[in-house]
């Protein structure tokens, strides 16, 4: 028996690792805002000794939270092993702004912390106590690395830390005993023998697919035409457009909330779904967006990667990825929300018809195969920006008795990618978090705004919606956006395994529908 226990990267999860660069950093961020209640303290600040208290208290239940990477000698492939070193210190920092602080410098102080790459020697996760936030209000600022986890999963997580009820106690956690370390020439050897046996693997699979499918030579051709339509949209780059281009080190972030019942009003009116709202509103936005930076938008090939949750069952409450990505166009060249939603609509039914999510699939089984490492570079750049949607709880989460009131994403931007969209639906509310380059739009309050006024033209268009109120970007005047360009342009534990992979889902299976 070996005397030691690792969990090998995926394909997929490792890919993550392989694409970061020091201006480009591949973790997941959210920024979490809570009303103080309990954990206010005396002196004004926030009881940051309890937050600590429990988050010790389920680390047991979050194996990766204590783990770090180790490199298989002479592969760029990592895997994870427990950290004999780990000290929550680290991970749990704690900070304030000046008081009393107000969302904008929430704001920047979340965009600092998402462009600080996370230490590759720890593990790879951070957590900010943010407290001198005005109303009575504090923040939890959380980062980790795209290697470890999705949008599904994250919320999962986040569900271990906090709780549907204002009442939690604090237990006692298990000891924490660290595994032994593998040899570099333990590594070198269990690699040897995994790709020596994949061709059993591959002819596992191969027989597990012809005994359960109903109909095998339309499963086959059904995945081969989704392979192929994938490889296509690689083959072809899509426009060049001020968004997107050589992404620097600084970030700038914001934030636009929606009453999520306006959206469905919007959806049930016009017979969609939540998930062609969002599209249509972000088409909305970055057609005017385009045209205040002077860029005819009316014969770009714009597209958006479009995540989708491809979990099964068994496979919830895991870390590690699980994705397929839809590639799809978005209709600029279309004025009329309506039309943009009826070609969206049209978009989205044809990608479930030739199942893309099954394509992708697919060939990450393929590559997580190969006798040696695929690079990164073979997700090359098709797409011109990043719209994640992903559907968090309908009820509200507490925090120690503090109730979590807005969670916005911040999802990380790739190389060439200006603009990240990450949008998250919690308790009536869709949160649309906004992570940017800072050189190259510095102007992304005025985006923000455009996306407030796109998803209520609308809703204009459809007969008979009123929205419930005036919405955040609308407080101040009108006149706010230039017009011309700028210089220059208990919830389940965590297995560990890294056997699974994640991704944030468009509303595209059943499981993910409003």
């Amino acid at each position: 028996m070996a005397r030691y226990t690792y969990d090998r990267l995926s394909y997929e999860d490792n890919v993550f690792l392989q694409m970061e660069t020091p201006s480009v950093p591949m973790h997941i961020s959210g920024t979490q805002i809570f009303r103080a209640g309990p954990l206010a303290s005396e002196d004004g600040g926030i009881d940051v000794a309890s937050i600590r208290r429990l988050t010790e208290s389920v680390l047991h239940r979050i194996p990766r939270y204590r783990q770090k990477l180790a490199w298989i000698p002479g592969e760029n492939h990592a895997v994870w092993v427990d950290d004999a070193h780990f000290s929550l210190d680290y991970h749990l920092r704690h900070t304030s702004l000046p008081r009393p602080g107000s969302d904008a410098q929430l704001k920047q102080l979340a965009a600092r912390i998402m462009e600080q790459p996370l230490d590759r020697s720890r593990p790879l996760w951070e957590t900010w106590v943010v407290e001198g936030l005005e109303g009575d209000r504090f923040a939890l600022i959380a980062k980790i690395h795209h290697c470890m986890i999705d949008g599904s999963s994250g919320v999962d997580l986040s569900q271990i830390l906090q709780s549907p009820s204002p009442d939690r106690e604090i237990h006692e956690s298990p000891r924490f005993i660290p595994r032994p370390l593998p040899s570099p020439e333990e590594l070198r050897r269990d690699s040897r023998m995994r790709r020596l046996s994949q061709p059993l693997r591959w002819l596992g699979d191969l027989y597990d697919f012809a005994r359960n499918s109903e109909n095998l030579a339309g499963d086959v051709t059904t995945r081969a035409s989704a392979v192929g339509e994938i490889l296509s949209w690689q083959l072809r780059r899509p426009s060049d457009t001020p968004l997107d281009g050589p992404v620097g080190p600084h970030r700038i972030f914001d934030w636009l909330p929606l009453p999520l019942e306006d959206v469905k009003q919007v959806k049930r009116a016009l017979a969609c779904t939540v998930n062609d709202v969002i599209l249509t509103t972000v088409t909305g936005a970055i057609r005017e967006f385009l045209i205040r930076r002077q860029v005819r938008p009316d014969e770009l090939d714009f597209r958006v990667a479009a995540p989708v949750d491809v979990r099964r069952p068994e496979e919830r409450g895991r870390l590690g990825n699980r994705v397929a990505t839809w590639t799809v166009p978005l209709p600029l060249h279309e004025s009329d929300p309506l039309r943009q939603l009826e070609a969206l609509t049209e978009t989205t039914l044809e990608l479930k018809s030739s199942h893309a999510e099954v394509g992708l699939d697919v060939m990450m089984t393929i590559l997580e195969g190969l006798p040696f490492d695929a690079p990164a570079s073979l997700a090359s750049r098709s797409v011109n920006t990043l719209v994640t949607n992903v559907r968090g709880p309908d009820f509200p989460l507490y925090l120690l008795g503090a109730e979590m009131l807005e969670c916005y994403p911040q999802a990380p931007l790739l190389e060439g990618m200006g603009i990240a969209i990450g949008v998250l639906s919690y308790n009536g509310r869709l949160c649309f978090g906004l992570n940017a380059d800072y050189d190259r739009i510095p102007d992304l309050a005025d985006f923000t705004r455009l996306l407030g006024r796109a998803f209520e033209a609308l809703a204009r268009a459809a007969a008979g919606v009123e929205l419930r109120a005036a919405h955040p970007h609308e407080t101040g005047r009108r006149d706010e956006i230039g017009e011309r360009p700028p210089p220059g342009g208990e919830r389940p534990a965590f297995a560990g395994t890294s056997a699974s992979r994640g991704a944030e889902p468009l509303e595209t299976v059943p499981t993910t529908r409003h």
